[in-house]
C-alpha cells in the first residue's frame, strides 16, 4: 500500500468500517437465502441428508458474520453520524433479533428433528422422502421463508435508511 492510499485510509476509516460492515452482514444473512436450494421438496432421501449436512456447515457464516455486522453496525452508530434517534436503526436491530429468534429458536431445532429422522430412517438413499419427512421439511423451508422476509426488511432498512 502506497503512503497515499495509507493516508486514506486513515482519513476515511469509517467507510472501512461500513464495508465491513456490508461485507459481514452479506456474509452472515447469505446462507438464509442459499438454503431454500438445500431444503427444497422433490429429493431423494441421500439428497436431503445431504443437504441437511451442507445447511449445518453453513451455518458458521451467521455466526461469524453476523456477529461481525452487529459489532461494526454498533460502532457506526457510536462513531459515526448516524445516532440512536434514527428509527429505522432501531427497526434494524429488532428485526435482526427477530430473525435469530425465528432462526435460533424455530429453524434449526425443526431442521435438527428432521436431520436426525432422515439419518435414522432405514430406507436406501436414492428413495424419495417419505412423506411425514417431507412436511417436516416443508414446515423448515416456511420458517426459513420467514428469516428470509424479515433479512429483505433488513437490507432495505439500511439501504433506504427511511425517516418519518
Amino acid at each position: 500500500m502506497t503512503l497515499t492510499g495509507y493516508a486514506y485510509l486513515k482519513e476515511n476509516w469509517l467507510n472501512l468500517l461500513v464495508a465491513v460492515h456490508v461485507i459481514s452482514a452479506i456474509v452472515g444473512i447469505g446462507p438464509t437465502y442459499f438454503g431454500h436450494v438445500l431444503l427444497r421438496q422433490g429429493q431423494t432421501l441421500g439428497q436431503l441428508r445431504q443437504s441437511l449436512g451442507l445447511s449445518a456447515s453453513l451455518e458458521k457464516f451467521p455466526k461469524i458474520g453476523g456477529t461481525i455486522a452487529v459489532l461494526s453496525g454498533l460502532a457506526l452508530v457510536w462513531l459515526g453520524d448516524y445516532g440512536w434517534d434514527q428509527w429505522w436503526i432501531i427497526a434494524a436491530i429488532v428485526d435482526y433479533v427477530v430473525i435469530q429468534v425465528v432462526v435460533i429458536a424455530f429453524m434449526a431445532p425443526a431442521a435438527a428433528k428432521l436431520g436426525a429422522k432422515a439419518a435414522a430412517a432405514p430406507i436406501p438413499a436414492e428413495s424419495p422422502v417419505p412423506q411425514t419427512m417431507a412436511a417436516e421439511l416443508s414446515r423448515v423451508n416456511a420458517i426459513n421463508y420467514v428469516a428470509t422476509i424479515l433479512g429483505i426488511v433488513l437490507f432495505a432498512l439500511m439501504f433506504f435508511k427511511p425517516t418519518f
